[in-house]
């Protein structure tokens, strides 16, 4: 093993979705006065590591995704007072907080982009990309946005286009400038001094774009930038960065988190997550296959296994709820929740919870596309069905994919709202908050919290699990996901069935064993493994096998 360890290997990262987590103020949406109030509790759960979704000033376009202002905190969620006291009393409780910085695109609204739109020869024009109309007028070329339609906007004042890969009100950044990447190593570095534990780079895969040659992810310029982006800021302090990368190959991830390139610590992928997509298309959802998933799974931990390191992941604000999606949210709705976290919790790389999930949290179908908020679902609901899509099935796909499902208040307790607020949120609550929330799971020593709980605890404790060797066990098999950890002193062996039969397998002879110690189950734990084994439905545990096995 090659690998120089460091504080975050062994590190668990909770990420909040600040307007859905806890309102203090009893506005509807949730503040930074809430996450502060719930530090204890996040402290119990084991976690040390805080990811905020972006918190800075902003329109609120897409959620704060569009920052107006990267020095100031929207006033929805509270003061740069109480941010500092956030980090000040996340120190108290050794937990670091991580930001999520936003620097592909800024909002319509801040003063680079107001003072960019006033004429072609203004200082900041340069910070964003325009282009001339196409021969004839109209858009410059066929480049489109993510949310859908163009990503050419008009701008009446100066007669160009500016481009915006995502919503119009989010227009980006030139990183062929020296004066944006100046600006914002500085404003990076102000963060750091504050004494935040390091940043979330959402989209960074997109900062190195060559427009005019059709490139937006991956470009050539990408690692340099970023690699200049470390030198300049973080790369000589002792900070977790994760970039968000939708398109990273392990050969590209290498790229990002191999520690001799000096560029981040890790990045998050996707491949895994979009498998239930048809053709790409998360609007067309499939199910999921399971011999794929576990290639996918695997391969990520082999390839990485020496030059880089992997974020695990099944949730975040972008994503549907993992036990809605991979799991079981009604009858097995425990015991799913608990397979899918140990699949999780038991491979190397850094794990990522999402708000709600250690409590087994699920999508939710509301009845009508007017209670959703999330600007990507609304507007592909409306291109949609303008162009031929049932209504009903495309409420249908939104019921599985929606970002809104990720979004829906954090459930405290069975009070109304689910304990968020005691006014009607921003976001309707899931209705089955009566029965899935925190302080019933706190009461149940069985619950999906205390499961999670316990997974913290033996990462924190076995080494086994953060820099073991990975090796899949019953690779082709297409109900069950088995694979071995092991290292010069233990071998822990993690079975995981993925559906709600029961499964009988033959073991291997190297995994059989007369005595085995069980560290975690979602059912009686096992203490021998005969010739075979039968999982009941959704069953899932690891066990530390003996010694010279």
């Amino acid at each position: 093993m090659n690998i120089t360890p460091k504080w975050w290997h062994d590190a668990v990262v909770y990420q909040i979705y600040p307007r859905s987590f806890c309102d203090s103020n009893n506005d509807g949406m949730g503040d930074l006065q809430g996450i502060i109030s719930k530090l204890d509790y996040l402290k119990t759960l084991g976690v040390n590591v805080l990811w905020l979704s972006p918190v800075y000033k902003s329109p609120m376009d897409d959620n704060g995704y569009d920052i107006s202002d990267y020095q100031d905190i929207a006033p929805e969620f509270g003061t740069m007072a109480d941010m500092d006291e956030l980090l000040t009393e996340a120190k108290r409780r050794d937990i670091r907080i991580i930001m999520d910085l936003v620097v592909n695109h800024t909002s319509d609204e801040h003063p680079w982009f107001i003072e960019a739109r006033k004429s072609k020869d203004n200082p900041y024009r340069d910070y964003y990309v325009w282009r001339q109309p196409a021969e004839g007028g109209g858009v410059p070329d066929e480049m489109g946005s993510v949310f859908g339609g163009s990503g050419w906007e008009f701008d009446e004042q100066t007669g160009e286009y500016f481009l915006h890969i995502f919503s119009k009100r989010q227009p980006d950044l030139n990183w062929e400038n020296p004066k944006v990447q100046e600006e914002v190593h500085k404003m990076m570095n102000w963060w750091i001094d504050k004494g935040i534990g390091g940043f979330r780079l959402d989209v960074i895969d997109l900062i190195g774009k060559e427009i005019d040659k059709k490139i937006t992810g991956n470009g050539p310029r990408l690692h340099p930038l970023i690699q200049q982006m470390n030198r300049a800021t973080f790369g000589d302090k002792d900070l977790l960065t994760v970039g968000e990368t939708w398109d990273a190959t392990p050969e590209i991830a290498k790229l990002y988190s191999d520690p001799a390139r000096e560029e981040f610590s890790m990045v998050f992928q996707f491949e895994h997550i979009s498998l239930t997509w048809k053709h790409g298309d998360k609007w067309q959802p499939i199910p999921l296959d399971l011999p794929t998933f576990k290639k996918v799974l695997t391969k990520w931990q082999v390839e990485l296994a020496d030059g880089g390191w992997n974020s695990l992941f099944w949730n975040n604000h972008d994503l549907p709820r993992v036990v809605s999606k991979y799991g079981c949210d009604g009858q097995y709705r425990v015991e799913s929740a608990k397979m899918l976290a140990t699949t999780l919790h038991m491979m190397k790389g850094t794990p990522y919870i999402y708000q709600g999930e250690e409590i087994g949290m699920t999508n939710v179908a509301f009845d009508s596309i007017d209670e959703y908020r999330d600007i990507e679902t609304l507007n592909f609901y409306k291109e949609r069905t303008e162009n031929g899509v049932a209504p009903e099935t495309m409420l249908a796909a939104v019921h599985e994919n929606s970002r809104d499902n990720g979004r829906t208040p954090m459930q405290w307790s069975d009070s109304d709202n689910g304990g968020f607020s005691s006014v009607e949120p921003w976001i309707k609550a899931n209705p089955n908050f009566p029965e899935v929330n925190v302080n019933a799971a706190l009461d149940d020593q069985n619950s999906v919290f205390y499961h999670y709980q316990k997974l913290i605890e033996l990462r924190k404790s076995l080494p086994v699990i953060v820099y073991g060797e990975f090796e899949p066990v019953f690779e082709d098999h297409d109900k069950v996901f088995g694979y071995v950890r092991s290292d010069a002193n233990q071998r822990l062996f993690v079975l995981n069935n993925f559906t709600a039969e029961e499964v009988t397998l033959a073991l291997p002879e190297y995994l059989q064993a007369e005595r085995v110690e069980c560290v975690i189950a979602n059912y009686a734990h096992h203490q021998v493994l005969s010739a075979t084994i039968t999982l009941k439905p959704y069953e899932s545990f690891a066990v530390l096998l003996p010694e010279g096995r």
